[in-house]
């Protein structure tokens, strides 16, 4: 089984994980990955991030990247919660979601789901400082050598 959510609102970590381990039958591991809001970039305090997404598009690339990764795991499971709109720092923007018999399967199939959100999954956002600047994010070098390193040779 799994689901993919994208939300304006914030999700709660140990409801989420309870839903999975009810849709689970011999699980022996269960891998949550939250991302939150940071509070500065490298140098600027932020105030918050806002984030865009291509309703219907979105899902879809989600989905995509979610069965990709269970071609290559045996998940029995998997939640993916992305928010969207304004998410001040501090607060949880991601959640990836992933169970399997093994800890070392779920441990890969989130880290890749991960990945891949980063760089395939159409999400604008934008960064938003305490001074009133704003702009909006460039896809970072490191994201992509970090989905490169899942591609056959």
């Amino acid at each position: 089984m799994h689901a993919i959510s994208i939300q304006t609102t914030d999700f709660n970590l140990e409801t989420e994980e309870q839903l999975a381990e009810q849709s689970t039958n011999n699980c022996g591991a269960l891998v949550s990955f939250v991302g939150k809001v940071r509070g500065k970039d490298h140098v600027k305090l932020l105030s918050h991030l806002y984030l865009e997404h291509f309703p219907g598009v979105t899902e879809q690339e989600i989905e995509k990247i979610i069965l990709a990764a269970r071609q290559k795991w045996p998940l029995q499971y998997v939640k993916v919660i992305h928010r969207i709109g304004k998410i001040k720092t501090g607060e949880k923007i991601v959640l990836v979601l992933t169970a399997c018999e093994h800890r070392k399967d779920a441990y890969q199939a989130n880290e890749f789901i991960m990945d891949y959100l980063k760089t395939e999954a159409p999400f604008w956002k934008k960064e938003c400082f305490a001074n009133g600047d704003a702009h909006w994010v460039d896809m970072k070098k490191s994201d992509l050598e970090h989905t490169q390193q899942w591609k056959p040779a």
